[in-house]
């Protein structure tokens, strides 16, 4: 029997992140001269790479030709802060899942809309059809709701300003005056629910967390016949929202 065999490594996947160490070591940035002699590459590699870490974005090359690490890394360290908070809170999500056999969601509202950040679901929990876009049905969603009934008033006009309140089931409410009257309609109650208004045969209900500043909701999808569930959800989802919101805001 043959010597077992190591993985299939890429050299130039490694001598680029190799490079990308070395000029993170610069805070005021290196010539390629310089990185070449440091990280022990031939200069012409030097030069080929950083000419294509360049033009992705993951340096950049200042006036006096130093180079420095580029704006598409900080990007990735944004998402992987989130991903590593979302880790935090999925076994929460997984929680509610297997106790309500229902699908579990979590949203936040960023940049003036509102998206979907982690869904957690499975064989005997479903998730519900999400057949129009979370950012489009806002006005239709439990989690959607949840949000605009957070936001203060400047800024729930700013969103209803830029989003039609479409008409995606016979129960979705079109009206903005009647989903203000409604959203404002209980203001001590933190539930929200949707009654088959984004999807028929869909009921849902959410509560509001944070991430720190950053607003979101924390909900749950069941069968309509399944809205008997509705009170045992709320109450879970309430008991859940101070444990996922502590969760996402601690730091990194």
């Amino acid at each position: 029997m043959g010597a077992q065999e190591g993985p299939t490594l890429i050299t130039s996947v490694q001598r680029a992140f190799r490079l990308l160490e070395t000029v993170g070591a610069h805070e005021c940035g290196a010539p390629a001269k310089q990185l070449a002699r440091e990280t022990g590459l031939a200069l012409a590699t030097t030069y080929h790479l950083l000419r294509t870490l360049a033009h992705d974005g993951y340096v950049r090359k200042l006036e006096d030709g130093s180079f420095v690490l580029g704006e598409r890394l900080g990007a990735l360290h944004d998402v992987s802060g989130t991903q590593s908070l979302l880790s935090r809170v999925r076994p929460m999500l997984g929680s509610l899942r297997d106790n309500l056999s229902a699908a579990a969601y979590l949203t936040f509202y960023e940049d003036g809309e509102i998206r979907v950040a982690e869904i957690v679901d499975g064989p005997q929990a479903p998730r519900a059809e999400l057949w129009v876009g979370f950012a489009d049905a806002g006005h239709a969603t439990a989690l959607g709701k949840c949000v605009l009934r957070a936001l203060d008033d400047e800024a729930r006009q700013e969103y209803l300003s830029r989003h039609s309140l479409a008409d995606l089931t016979p129960r979705t409410i079109t009206h903005r005056g009647e989903l203000l009257r409604r959203l404002d309609a209980f203001p001590d109650d933190q539930t929200v629910t949707d009654l088959e208004e984004y999807s028929l045969g869909t009921v849902c209900v959410a509560v509001p967390v944070y991430r720190g500043d950053t607003l979101g909701s924390l909900g749950v999808s069941l069968r309509a016949d399944c809205s008997s569930k509705i009170e045992v959800a709320s109450a879970r989802l309430r008991a859940a929202a101070n444990r996922v919101t502590r969760g996402l805001s601690l730091t990194i």
